[in-house]
């Protein structure tokens, strides 16, 4: 079943929708909001809230934007949570390895070089490291990652090639040069 399925399922009253979402998506956006708040229960409680919030108002989503949708939520419940705290968007305690193979499925093959790979997406500005993350990591499209966080997909599209340039650029400042477009 597809996830709006799944949400249609909910909606007409079978808890099993909100049941597999959940397992779906849970533990991601758990990660991702702990990628801005850097505290682990504080993010299970954000990502509990967006189910929530999901299930409670039960906006109209259009066909193939439940994922971005969540993430959208997600992201603005930690930023405005972060607000409080003063954070950013860190890799620091994203440690799930990325699904897509476009660019770091290549690079990462080893736990020395996907250490290496955090490190050197720790260093890329704030923006470029989220793009890059949402797209390689959680495998979003860029329309989906442009939702996500509030840009065009043309602005999308300059990040994340920018951001893979700088990327490829502090891979082979640390001894990776077989890095991929």
């Amino acid at each position: 079943m597809t996830d709006e399925q799944y949400y249609r399922l909910y909606l007409d009253g079978d808890e099993t929708g909100l049941s597999e979402l959940m397992k779906k998506y849970g533990s991601a956006l758990t990660l991702y909001i702990n990628g801005y708040l850097h505290d682990l229960h504080e993010a299970e409680d954000l990502m509990i809230e967006v189910f929530t919030y999901l299930f409670v108002k039960k906006p109209r989503i259009r066909e193939g934007g439940l994922k971005a949708y969540l993430y959208k939520s997600a992201r603005h419940m930690a930023i405005r949570h972060r607000k409080k705290l003063h954070l950013s968007f860190s890799m620091e305690n994203l440690s799930e390895e990325p699904e897509s193979d476009l660019l770091v499925e290549e690079v990462v093959k080893t736990k020395e070089q996907n250490e290496i790979l955090h490190f050197c997406m720790k260093q890329l500005q704030q923006n470029y490291r989220e793009a890059l993350y949402l797209v390689y990591f959680e495998n979003m499209s860029y329309a989906q990652t442009a939702e996500v966080m509030g840009k065009s997909v043309k602005q999308i599209t300059n990040m994340v090639y920018r951001g893979k340039h700088s990327l490829r650029g502090l891979l082979e400042k640390e001894g990776i040069t077989d890095a991929k477009s």
